[in-house]
């Protein structure tokens, strides 16, 4: 493996790591006003559907940024392929 193939695997890696934290992070600071709410008497079904609501739709978005990162490092590696030829 070339040192620009690594490279662009560790940045990949990197990027895919904090995906992932920023993700768990976003799930956290999210989850507060619904658990606020269930505290002030949200009902259950209105708090469940919320939640449901929220971790798909912030699921959408940290799945859209890990299929982006993959496509730019296959585009990296195809990049430094051609140019190594």
């Amino acid at each position: 493996m070339s040192d620009e193939k690594g490279l662009a695997e560790l940045v990949e890696e990197a990027v895919r790591k904090g995906a992932t934290t920023a993700e768990e992070i976003h799930r956290d600071v999210a989850a507060l006003p619904i658990t606020v709410l269930e505290s002030l008497g949200l009902p259950e079904d209105a708090s469940k559907q919320a939640r449901r609501i929220q971790d798909e739709s912030i699921g959408a978005v940290y799945d859209l940024i890990r299929s982006v990162n993959h496509r730019v490092g296959a585009l990296a590696h195809d990049l430094l392929e051609t140019d190594r030829d």
